[in-house]
């Protein structure tokens, strides 16, 4: 029988993610080698068990070959995140998604053949750095390297404008794929309606063409 997900690593980021899940209703099985951290998990998780991630045989006693997204969210024990990320590769398992702790890191998961490769404290990074520039920017998430999607309130310049007017797709080359007013979100915004002044915009683009969207229509003066 394939079960849901496994977390291995309850720390900050791993726990977490074992959290969210178990609200969600998934069946999550929580894996740490810190007694104290598994404790803490047995109310929370499907079940949580103390083990060496590192060993295969731990791996398999445990059954982790029955889950179907295995999510390594181990700290700052690299060497042991790389052998545990290696054995879940060699083992078949049909989803895995590792935290890298830098780029060197993500560089060896990526070359071993990890399925999903996340970057938390740098992806982080880079919301906290777009909500320094602008209040009207409220959301960041980073797509591919060069590609993102944010979500703005409309800066000063757009108000009283339709999305005709802006042209943005042309001018910056990026898009408007929906835009949310109040509890609304419209997934096909007319191309006439005028931007409102609480009006949230979600846009998709290249990297460089968003910055250039924000510079010139979102970051108020």
């Amino acid at each position: 029988m394939v079960k849901d997900y496994a977390v291995i690593g309850l720390g900050r980021f791993g726990g977490s993610i074992c959290r969210e899940l178990s609200k969600e209703g998934k069946q999550v099985l929580a894996i740490d080698n810190d007694e104290n951290r598994v404790n803490e998990y047995k109310k929370i998780a499907y079940h949580a068990v103390i083990a060496d991630t590192t060993d295969e045989d731990t791996l398999k006693d445990i059954g982790i070959q029955n889950f179907e997204h295995v999510i390594v969210a181990i700290g700052e024990n690299i060497q042991a995140s790389i052998l545990t990320a290696v054995i879940l590769v060699d083992l078949g398992i049909k989803k895995i998604t590792v935290k890298a702790k830098n780029d060197y890191h993500e560089k060896i998961l990526d070359k071993i053949g990890v399925h999903h490769v996340v970057h938390p404290e740098r992806d982080m990074g880079r919301k906290i750095a777009h909500s320094i520039i602008s209040h009207n920017i409220l959301d960041y998430l980073e797509l591919s390297d060069e590609h993102s999607i944010v979500e703005v309130k409309a800066g000063k310049r757009m108000i009283g404008k339709s999305l005709i007017d802006l042209d943005v797709r042309a001018k910056y080359g990026c898009n408007i794929v929906a835009i949310k007013q109040g509890r609304t979100i419209n997934v096909s915004p007319s191309a006439e309606d005028a931007l409102q002044e609480d009006d949230v915009l979600i846009v998709i683009g290249a990297d460089e063409d968003i910055s250039r969207f924000e510079r010139n229509l979102v970051i108020d003066d």
